[in-house]
């Protein structure tokens, strides 16, 4: 590519993944129904027929997606991706920082050059906050003029109009944002943590992988007691309970014994395993997720 380094290209390459190779979509992921309805109006369709979002209609180039820690963000990222056809490049503040002066602008701008040149494409980072956090005075140069290149790349003077380029953000701190990046994401979608339905399909979905679905009755019994409990404390309690029944062999049986021939598991397994495997969120970080997203939310009525 004319006027970019060989080597910075070829780093940024590494980090794209392409279309419809990220492995899943949207229904691999269990609930968050009103964020998957906001990502499909905000970027699958404009992606889908680019013809129809034009002027006015014209899609945000920016999408933050901000929720308490281990409940899909990521996953959501990815199968965005899918949805949309697009390819992922999948970027974290560790692939733009460098020892070298100067080559954390570089790979900045290579970043976006890489983008456009392989568009439509969707720009994934990760934990943004670790990268366009808040301007302060004292802060290493070389960091504030990386964050400077990010915001002008961004929204600049070469950003053009038919675009096919969306930076999709995801962040456990948004207080900690930067207000200028804050305002390149005009698009802000609250990933929540899972409620009573969500929960018992997510469990119902880990226990078909063991192929040993509770009853209704049972899965009504776990989702009830998770009260809390983000995605990711739900898989480590799944498995957890899933190790009950090896539990109970001796190594000499282990060894023999068949896959067929475990005993299945059962709801016991999940309320033992929920005196060991607990939630890992307060409800101090609940209610600052939840003021945040009162004071900043965009377009109450999708998100």
């Amino acid at each position: 590519m004319k006027g970019l380094d060989p080597k910075l290209v070829e780093t940024i390459l590494n980090e794209v993944v392409p279309k419809s190779l990220t492995g899943i979509n949207f229904k691999d992921v269990s609930g968050q129904n009103k964020a998957k309805a906001a990502l499909h109006e905000m970027v699958v369709l404009p992606a889908l027929r680019p013809e129809l979002f034009t002027g006015l209609r014209s899609p945000a180039k920016g999408l933050l997606l901000f929720g308490p820690p281990g409940n899909g963000k990521t996953l959501l990222a990815r199968a965005l991706a899918t949805e949309a056809a697009c390819h992922l490049v999948n970027i974290s503040s560790s692939t733009l920082t460098s020892k070298w002066v100067g080559e954390g602008e570089k790979l900045v701008k290579t970043l976006f050059s890489v983008a456009r040149a392989i568009q439509p494409a969707i720009i994934f980072i990760d934990e943004i906050d670790a990268l366009l956090s808040e301007r302060k005075t004292g802060e290493h140069e070389a960091m504030r003029r990386m964050k400077t290149e990010f915001l002008l790349q961004f929204e600049g003077m070469l950003t053009g109009t038919n675009e096919r380029l969306v930076v999709v953000a995801a962040t456990n701190r948004p207080r900690e944002l930067d207000d200028a990046a804050l305002r390149r994401f005009p698009k802000r979608v609250y990933v929540r943590m899972p409620d009573t339905e969500t929960r018992g399909a997510l469990v119902s979905a880990l226990m078909m992988k063991n192929g040993t679905p509770l009853s209704p009755k049972d899965m009504e019994k776990v989702a009830s007691m998770t009260q809390g409990y983000t995605c990711s404390d739900l898989t480590n309690l799944a498995r957890d309970a899933a190790m009950a029944p090896l539990r109970e062999i001796s190594t000499a049986e282990l060894t023999k014994i068949q896959p067929e021939n475990m005993r299945k598991i059962g709801i016991r397994d999940f309320e033992r395993s929920s005196e060991r495997v607990r939630r890992t969120l307060g409800s101090e970080s609940l209610a600052d997720f939840e003021k945040w997203n009162n004071e900043f939310e965009i377009g109450r009525a999708h998100v």
